[in-house]
């Protein structure tokens, strides 16, 4: 009887399961295919600026991330914040370009995105040996392991705008999520082919150090120095410049561009 109890309890939850990931794949259909408002396209032609240079097929695209986008994620003000569909389109508008020309993938593991004003000061802890520290640190944005993007307003929309400086908030922090959807936020993603694990190691350690012996000599020109402190801050630093100066990437570090290539199955330059 126990064993039936059992067994019972398990094939429900199991049902259960399904019935639920059925009806949030079938809403996930439909929003897909729902028009995006006009007030909302008109949004991201504004104040979207790399919106502007995709081909028509991957801007309808866009809007059905975007409308998922909306439809699961929770926008927080915060410091006075008041939440407007600019902030919300311009946010969702450039971290859906991270799914677009057929991936699957989606921004799971977190629901929250929290708004400041402008640039912020969160406190970040240091550890040497015994002794540990707090030292303040100015931020522009920052992703939580397995919790919500914190950003700022003022930076995501300067790094909208602004698509040719390999500068954009919001790509980077959403590039940490799909970092983090391995496991670790460790420059690793998971990646389509197993094969391509081998090569992505190789390509973007490579990269990783000449970005160090670069910044010594003062010659770095395509990516920021800010992807010296972690591979993981590299691969976010990198999907920076992948996206804004794609040009600039394939010419100079061609390998780490056919890199990101493959794993966004994307080729900005081909729109730019």
């Amino acid at each position: 009887m126990r064993l039936l109890i059992l067994f019972s309890v398990v094939f429900f939850m199991v049902l259960l399961w399904y019935l639920r990931k059925h009806v949030r794949r079938a809403r996930r259909e439909k929003l897909f295919k729902t028009p995006l408002d006009a007030s909302r396209i008109a949004i991201l032609q504004k104040y979207v600026t790399l919106y502007s240079k995709l081909p028509l097929t991957l801007r309808e695209e866009l809007h059905g991330h975007i409308n998922i986008f909306l439809n699961e994620k929770k926008f927080i003000g915060n410091v006075g914040v008041e939440l407007t569909d600019e902030i919300r389109i311009v946010v969702a508008g450039n971290a859906c370009l991270l799914l677009l020309q057929g991936n699957k993938r989606r921004f799971t593991g977190f629901s929250s995105i929290v708004i400041y004003p402008n640039a912020y000061t969160a406190h970040e802890v240091q550890h040497d040996g015994l002794i540990t520290t707090e030292q303040p640190s100015k931020r522009a944005g920052e992703s939580w392991v397995r919790g919500p993007i914190v950003l700022s307003w003022a930076d995501v929309r300067n790094g909208s705008i602004n698509a040719e400086d390999g500068h954009n908030v919001v790509i980077h922090e959403f590039a940490h999520k799909l970092d983090e959807q391995s496991g670790h936020m460790n420059g690793l993603p998971v990646l389509g082919n197993a094969s391509h694990y081998r090569e992505w190691n190789k390509v973007l350690s490579e990269e990783f150090n000449a970005l160090h012996e670069r910044a010594k000599r003062g010659e770095n020109k395509v990516l920021d120095e800010y992807g010296t402190v972690s591979p993981a801050e590299f691969f976010a630093v990198a999907s920076e410049s992948f996206f804004e100066k794609p040009g600039q990437m394939k010419k100079r570090l061609p390998e780490l561009y056919k890199q990101l290539q493959t794993f966004y199955n994307i080729d900005p330059v081909s729109w730019h």
